[in-house]
């Protein structure tokens, strides 16, 4: 078998590019510029050799010889569009195949071109083909993420008790089949929580509807709920092991809280189709305001409430604030293209005694303006937070002993002082004026690694 021939190393900012024709100069001389055209070509002499290497994954763009002994550029372009029907396929033909190649896009390819070609106009083809496919695999990552319970399960980051007693409770919860409550602060994470509970089930791939009560009319909901559409399609409740996650529960008509206890006490719709859809909740901490008031029928409120959920209010969760504060800082300064600042002494107890009534949102958004604010000039958490006059209607933060915050102040300085020498102990050792087995011992009370920061 003919072996294929990488031309220029892997680099995750080119985009790559396949190229297949068996003429060995052609193949070599279309290589080169399309690497001259930062691109990260890779060569086949045939295409069964290529059908060997691009599967549905392939991150980047084909050109094809149509001419070709054995499987010609058609059969490929069949065989590969098999694989992935969104994957962009240039084809090259000779004067006579036009009216061939003209069919062949009308059947998938991305685009062709005439021999004799410009190899510019192949690299624009190819850049364009690019962009479509970047914005193909983007759009696959996002929902694959949003079905992959475990990049979820990563979000809810932190070692305090509480977050570990969440992630536990999440896992236990996914494989039920029970209706979850999902309770908490605003900003707390629910929405993250109720996505992570479908996506950590049997049942992944099926759809997770969210339905905001306060924004559906009734009557309109009603339908969708309970009756098939014109085009036959189920209604929601029927939805195969898929999720619906109703916000704002207490706005729906008393009618329709009626009928949803009825159907998801019975696991049966009126008309006898079974209920298969998973129902999941998200409500402040407690509906006996709702239910005293009448918004709420008790019953409703109970078969809701089979399994509950607490999103912990991040007040509570100790030094999982920094850890949390500096995973989005780095996530921002990353998308803009800027070094995060190291966090001082000053900026962690802020970080640490601020009672965030915003709770998760709000901490991810002081993040954001942290890093936009350093951009240029130093500026403390605290002016941020002054600046967003969160702390308004702030309640009493629970207090923590000197103790524990004199220890949270040295490791964040060693981690720093790592940080800023790039795991090199003996200048870190200069900046912090300790001694090297002073700094052991604390790096390992702390359970700091050097390598962490190299």
């Amino acid at each position: 078998m003919t072996q294929h021939t990488r031309l220029t190393p892997p680099d995750a900012d080119l985009m790559p590019v396949a190229i297949i024709d068996d003429e060995a100069d052609m193949r070599a001389s279309i290589a080169q510029w399309m690497e001259l055209s930062d691109f990260a070509p890779q060569t086949f002499a045939s295409a069964a050799d290529a059908l060997e290497v691009i599967d549905a994954d392939f991150a980047g763009v084909v050109i094809t010889d149509v001419r070709m002994p054995g499987m010609d550029g058609l059969e490929l372009l069949a065989a590969l569009l098999k694989r992935d029907d969104s994957l962009p396929v240039i084809l090259i033909t000779g004067h006579g195949d036009v009216a061939m190649a003209v069919e062949a896009m009308r059947a998938g390819a991305y685009d062709f071109i005439e021999k004799p070609f410009d190899p510019e106009r192949l690299a624009d083809l190819a850049r364009r083909a690019a962009t479509a496919r970047r914005l193909t695999i983007d759009n696959r990552l996002l929902r694959r993420e949003l079905a992959d319970g475990t990049v979820l399960m990563r979000r809810l980051m932190g070692d305090s008790a509480p977050m570990k007693a969440l992630r536990a409770t999440v896992l236990d919860y996914a494989q039920a089949e029970a209706p979850v409550l999902v309770r908490g602060e605003r900003g707390a994470g629910r929405s993250l929580i109720a996505r992570a509970l479908h996506a950590s089930g049997p049942k992944p791939e099926q759809p997770f509807i969210t339905i905001n009560c306060a924004a559906e009319d009734g009557a309109r909901l009603e339908e969708q709920l309970f009756k098939r559409d014109r085009s036959g399609n189920p209604p929601l409740l029927a939805v195969n092991r898929g999720a619906l996650c109703f916000k704002n529960i207490s706005a729906l008509p008393p009618r329709l809280q009626a009928l949803l206890t009825d159907a998801i006490e019975r696991r049966r719709l009126q008309d006898g189709t079974p209920v298969t859809a998973r129902v999941i909740s998200i409500a402040e901490e407690d509906h006996e305001r709702d239910i005293e008031a009448g918004t709420l029928l008790p019953q409703f409120a109970e078969v809701l409430s089979a399994l509950v959920v607490n999103a912990p209010a991040l007040r509570d969760c100790g030094e999982d604030i920094l850890t949390i504060f500096n995973h989005y800082c780095q996530s921002f300064a990353n998308e803009y293209d800027i070094t995060a600042p190291s966090l001082s002494a000053e900026d962690a107890a802020t970080l640490l005694s601020h009672p965030w009534p915003g709770n998760m949102r709000q901490l991810i958004n002081t993040a954001e303006r942290y890093i936009l604010r350093n951009r240029q000039d130093a500026v403390p958490v605290q002016a941020v937070l002054d600046m967003a006059q969160a702390n308004a209607t702030a309640p009493d933060a629970p207090a923590r002993n000197l103790k524990d915050q004199v220890e949270t102040f040295e490791r964040l300085m060693i981690e720093n002082a790592l940080r800023r020498h790039s795991g090199a102990v003996t200048p870190a050792m200069t900046d912090l004026g300790l001694p090297r087995r002073t700094l052991n011992e604390k790096m390992a009370k702390y359970g700091i690694s050097r390598a962490d920061f190299s």
